[in-house]
């Protein structure tokens, strides 16, 4: 089994990379989350892998974070979720907005992701509940009722998740929430 890749990015071609590891290229399809946050051609990247081995073929995902090959892993258990539609899933909502979509059972947000039905979205919802963990329910890890706020006022203002908690993680952990908006909305900007 391959868990781990680590070489030269070689190519990239949505959603299939070409990672060069000592010689041997290696071709891993990976989510557009990750793609998005990949190094420019010629560096080195590590990722995190599945490696899956059919009648017909061998396909290798890659993942930058832990959290992603393991909700990877979680949805294809689901029966009627291949690792396309995981991969689908993964490409459309972080996995923080995938936590957040299940323990608010929101079906609407799910049905956007291309390839997802109602049903699908019902059946993923129900299977998924209770199994992505506490700390990916949260969008971010908040130390403070301030660091609460300033997240909440970050995505009321039309952030994505991902956004609010990447700033969040630059700010200094004393500032006050009026401090921290500011500094998060110019990290942003």
């Amino acid at each position: 089994m391959i868990g781990r890749l680590t070489g030269t990015l070689a190519e990239k071609s949505p959603p299939q990379l070409l990672i060069d590891v000592n010689g041997v290229g290696y071709e891993v399809d990976v989510p557009m989350s990750s793609f998005y946050n990949l190094p420019g051609l010629g560096e080195r990247v590590t990722l995190l892998t599945h490696f899956i081995v059919r009648e017909d073929a061998q396909i290798l995902f890659g993942f930058l974070t832990h959290d992603e090959r393991q909700t990877f892993r979680q949805l294809i258990k689901i029966t009627g979720v291949g690792p396309r539609m995981a991969l689908s899933l993964l490409s459309g909502l972080s996995v923080a907005e995938l936590a957040q979509a299940v323990a608010r059972q929101e079906t609407a947000r799910l049905v956007k992701v291309p390839g997802i039905g109602k049903k699908t979205a019902e059946r993923l919802l129900l299977e998924l509940k209770g199994k992505l963990g506490d700390a990916l329910a949260a969008p971010a890890s908040v130390a403070s009722d301030a660091q609460a706020d300033i997240l909440q006022a970050l995505i009321a203002l039309g952030y994505s998740d991902r956004e609010a908690a990447a700033a969040l993680k630059s700010l200094p952990a004393d500032a006050s929430v009026s401090d921290g908006i500011k500094l998060a909305l110019k990290s942003l900007a």
